[in-house]
């Protein structure tokens, strides 16, 4: 195929951000028009990617080009894109939030309902464009620069998108918080990075930033032993990993909603896409001798977020512990360095990202219209709003594990896997379901079967077509996962094989 469809996918989203911040800014619904249009566009081509990816074909990279950028010593960069079956679910996953997003962000001419985004939303839209731009460079990316080139990009607009539309109680300081985490992050990764790019010149004798040439660069174990650390917790500090985790919670609750759609449903999976991607893949023995270390960081991750969620009054920020929980689950699966373990951190990448995404979209919604988060202020949702409880609640089982939905397809491996490296981590690690379960059932009921309040009575009304369609989506997606794992289990395979194939271990 000659078509160049995850160019397209990645530069569409730049391309609509230019269009929008050219547009007047007082035609608020024709950029809404334009940003949704564009949304549509590249779920549309995520989703041609996702289903004709060929799972026949173990080689490791589908859809492959290659476009020389800057071929001047010692600089050797070129666009050079391909996706495996770790990346192609999570460019789908980018498509559906990034379609979602927009669907809340919508905003309506209702004054006693301030839903979505009514301030200025040409640069909302522009911005959290440039952000998803970013965001589909990295899963696409198989040059390591431009790979750089797209996390940055990834992470900038998160500072403005949350100081100028987030919570105003708290955004200047979590929007900065972000900022200093990931920034800091990512020159601690880089510094790595630049020591395997003159590493593999020495080797080799070949100046690239192509990943699959560093794949076969031949780095020393010592060398490995030595980088491992830095870049894989450089870019974990994305995934939330812990003790990295503290800016994470902030970010979610200062975001506006479709922000914190995207924080949680994808950018903190690019976080640990990036550590595999660079780390495990690139240092694969370095992985092993450090994957003690990542076991335990990510195993005190699960079950502290699961404690801290549960006692919080703030619905947000339960949903931000609850995510640190979870992608310390994906950062455990990755931990195993077995096929089993790797196999349901990739399923559970796309599970958490819908989940969360759903869970932060509804929560968003209930905020639109009884303007408080607090969990004890609230009450007696469900009648005024089923779809939002339906949705909250499937999300809930999703969090839970429960067989039948995405998160049992994705969790049940990744303990499976530790089991086979470390039962007892496995043991101390499920008391995280517990608690899980605990809090989420505990905290439907309070907000959406609960008496009504006595000052919300009468002032809050029912979600829009668009909240709806936005809900039907994301929860369809998981129910689907759950009973058909047979519609990413088996993609997700194949890209697992490469990475045991550089493991050595298969």
């Amino acid at each position: 195929m000659n078509f160049p469809i995850l160019s397209v996918i990645t530069f569409l989203p730049f391309v609509a951000g230019m269009l929008i911040l050219m547009m007047p800014a007082n035609r608020k619904n024709e950029v809404r028009a334009v940003a949704l249009a564009a949304a549509v566009m590249d779920l549309l081509l995520s989703g041609w990617v996702y289903l004709q990816y060929l799972l026949n074909d173990m080689q490791g990279y589908q859809f492959i080009e290659k476009y020389q950028w800057i071929n001047i010593p010692p600089l050797n960069i070129a666009l050079h894109f391909g996706v495996d079956g770790m990346s192609a679910p999570l460019v789908l996953l980018t498509g559906i939030v990034m379609f979602t997003g927009v669907l809340i962000s919508w905003g309506n001419d209702d004054p006693h309902v301030m839903a979505g985004i009514q301030d200025r939303p040409r640069e909302f839209f522009a911005f959290l464009f440039l952000l998803a731009g970013g965001v589909f460079g990295v899963f696409v990316s198989l040059d390591l620069f431009m790979l750089f080139f797209f996390y940055e990009i990834a992470v900038f607009p998160m500072y403005l998108l949350i100081a100028i539309w987030g919570w105003v109680k708290t955004r200047e300081y979590a929007a900065m918080k972000l900022t200093l985490y990931l920034f800091i992050g990512s020159v601690v990764a880089l510094v790595g990075t630049l020591a395997m790019y003159w590493t593999q010149y020495q080797n080799t004798g070949v100046l690239s930033f192509d990943m699959l040439e560093m794949e076969n660069a031949g780095f020393s174990a010592a060398f490995q032993n030595l980088w491992f650390l830095p870049v894989f917790l450089g870019f974990a500090v994305l995934g939330g990993i812990w003790p990295f985790h503290n800016w994470s919670p902030d970010g979610h609750v200062a975001a506006p909603t479709a922000v914190s759609m995207f924080h949680a449903g994808v950018l903190m999976k690019l976080g640990a896409f990036a550590a595999l991607r660079v780390g495990v893949m690139l240092l694969p023995e370095g992985a092993k001798h450090w994957s003690w270390l990542i076991m335990l960081f990510a195993g005190v991750a699960v079950v502290y977020g699961a404690f801290i969620a549960f006692v919080q009054t703030d619905l947000k920020y339960m949903i931000g512990f609850s995510s640190v929980s979870h992608m310390g689950l994906v950062v455990l699966g990755v931990s195993t360095l077995n096929e089993t373990g790797l196999l349901g951190a990739g399923v559970q990448m796309v599970s958490h990202g819908i989940m969360t995404a759903l869970f932060f979209a509804v929560t968003g919604m209930i905020y639109d219209r009884a303007h408080t988060r607090m969990i004890p202020e609230l009450g007696g949702i469900a009648k005024i709003m089923p779809f939002a409880a339906i949705g909250f609640i499937i999300g809930g089982l999703v969090s839970m594990g429960m067989p039948g939905f995405s998160g049992f397809v994705a969790e049940f491996p990744i303990f499976m896997g530790v089991w086979e490296e470390q039962w007892l981590v496995a043991v101390i690690c499920s008391i995280s379901i517990i608690i899980t379960a605990a809090y989420i059932m505990i905290n439907i009921r309070k907000v959406f079967f609960a008496p009504l309040p006595e000052k919300l009575e009468g002032h809050i009304g029912d979600v829009t077509v668009l909240d709806k369609i936005a809900i039907v989506t994301l929860s369809f997606l998981m129910i689907v996962i759950g009973i058909f794992p047979s519609v990413m289990v088996p993609m997700v395979e194949t890209g697992v094989k490469h990475i045991m194939t550089l493991l050595g271990g298969a």
